[in-house]
C-alpha cells in the first residue's frame, strides 16, 4: 500500500462531510425563506397602505408655495383694500391761519371762477370749466352746523375723473364751508360728489377735488396776505417820507426867520428886462420833479375799462369796474399785474396792459 505524505491511514469520512453540509445547507435554506417571507409581508403591507414617496412630496411643496406666492401677489393686502376704500368720501377739513373775512373772500372767488379742479370730463381738459356759484345744491344735507356755506356746480358732466365707479352724464358739486375759530384762524371744509344724472346714483370724490380746489384758495389767500404786506409797507414809507418833509419844511422855516432879512433894494429895470425867468427858475424844477414822480406811481385805465380785481389772477372776483381814464396810485409791482389804490381807498390789483401813462 502507498501512503502519501501526511496521510495518517485513516481514511477520510465523507459521509459526515456530507451531513454537516447538509445540515447547514437546510439551516440556510430556511433563513433564506424565512427572509423572502419577510420581504413579501412588507411588499404586501406597502401595497396596502402605501407611503408617498419623496419624488412625489418635494414637487407638491413647490407646486403649493408657488401657488401661494401667486395668490398673494394677486390680492391686495387687508389694510391696503381698507385705506382704499376710506379714501372716497372722506372730504378735507383744514384749520386755515387767516381771518374768517379774508378766506370767505378767498372761497367766493374761487366759486366763481367757473373751474373745478381735481377732475376732468373723459380726459378732454386737466379741468373742467362751465360751473356756477350756487346758493344751495341737493347734492348734499342741508348745513346746520354754522358758518358759510358756498357751492360750485357743473351739470352734464360727462364721466369725470376721481370719483368712485363714476360714469355716464351727472352733476358735479363742491360744497366749501368757512367756520371762523377766533379772530386769526378759520376752519374751512370742501366736499365733492358726482350725481347721475338718470339712475341719480352718488359717487364720492377720492379726495383730489378737495385738495385741488383748496391749493387754489390757499393761493389766493397767499396773494392776499402779501398785497397787504406790501400796502402797509407803501403806508408806513409814506408816513415816514411826509415826517421827514415836514420835519425838512420845518427847520427852513426857523431858520430863514432867525436870519435877519437885509432892506430891500429895487431891481434895476434892464436887469428885470435882461433876465424875465430868473425869479422863476426853481418852482419850474419842482414842478418837473413833481411830473416824474407821477409819471412812476400813477397810471390810468386805458380803453374801454378795466376790472378792478380782488387778487392777481384772472378768474379772481371783481370788486369794482373802472372806466377808461381813471387815475390809480401803484402800490404794488409785478411782472403781470399792478397792486393799486383809487381815489376813493379801495385796494385792488389790475392786469398792466390795461393800464397807460398818464399824459
Amino acid at each position: 500500500m502507498v501512503r502519501h505524505r501526511g496521510f495518517n491511514g485513516q481514511r477520510p469520512n465523507f459521509g459526515a462531510r456530507h451531513d454537516r453540509f447538509e445540515k447547514d445547507n437546510n439551516t440556510t435554506n430556511t433563513e433564506v425563506a424565512g427572509k423572502a417571507r419577510c420581504h413579501l409581508l412588507a411588499a404586501e403591507r406597502s401595497r396596502a397602505n402605501p407611503r408617498p414617496s419623496r419624488e412625489v412630496r418635494f414637487p407638491a411643496v413647490i407646486v403649493a408655495a408657488l401657488l401661494l406666492i401667486v395668490l398673494s401677489e394677486g390680492i391686495p393686502p387687508l389694510s391696503a383694500r381698507e385705506k382704499d376704500t376710506a379714501q372716497y368720501g372722506e372730504g378735507l377739513i383744514v384749520n386755515v391761519p387767516f381771518p374768517e373775512t379774508e378766506v370767505s373772500q378767498a372761497v367766493e372767488d374761487v366759486v366763481q371762477n367757473g373751474i373745478i379742479r381735481g377732475s376732468k370730463e373723459y380726459n378732454k381738459d386737466e379741468y373742467i370749466t362751465g360751473a356756477k356759484a350756487l346758493t344751495s345744491s341737493r347734492a348734499f344735507p342741508a348745513w346746520t352746523d354754522g358758518g358759510k356755506v358756498f357751492y360750485k356746480v357743473r351739470t352734464n358732466a360727462l364721466d369725470p375723473r376721481n370719483f368712485k365707479n363714476g360714469g355716464d352724464v351727472g352733476t358735479l358739486t363742491v360744497r366749501y364751508v368757512v367756520q371762523a375759530q377766533g379772530d386769526a384762524s378759520t376752519v374751512l371744509r370742501i366736499d365733492a360728489v358726482f350725481v347721475e344724472l338718470f339712475r341719480k346714483t352718488a359717487h364720492p370724490s377720492n379726495g383730489t377735488v378737495e385738495s385741488s380746489e383748496y391749493k387754489d384758495i390757499h393761493d389766493h389767500l397767499e396773494a392776499m396776505a402779501l398785497m397787504k404786506k406790501q400796502t402797509a409797507e407803501a403806508e408806513k414809507e409814506k408816513a415816514q417820507q411826509f415826517a421827514k418833509n415836514q420835519r425838512v419844511a420845518t427847520a427852513s422855516a426857523t431858520t430863514a426867520a432867525a436870519i435877519p432879512q437885509p432892506a430891500a433894494v429895487p431891481e434895476p429895470l434892464t436887469d428885470r428886462t435882461r433876465h424875465p425867468q430868473a425869479s422863476a427858475g426853481s418852482p419850474q424844477t419842482l414842478e418837473q420833479h413833481l411830473q416824474d414822480l407821477r409819471r412812476q406811481v400813477e397810471r390810468v385805465v386805458k380803453a374801454p375799462g378795466a376790472p378792478l380785481k380782488s387778487a392777481p389772477f384772472h378768474t379772481a372776483s371783481t370788486l369794482a369796474s373802472l372806466k377808461q381814464g381813471t387815475e390809480i396810485l401803484i402800490v404794488i409791482s409785478t411782472p403781470y399785474w399792478y397792486g393799486v389804490e383809487t381815489h376813493d381807498g379801495q385796494h385792488g390789483w389790475i392786469a398792466r396792459d390795461q393800464l397807460e401813462q398818464v399824459p
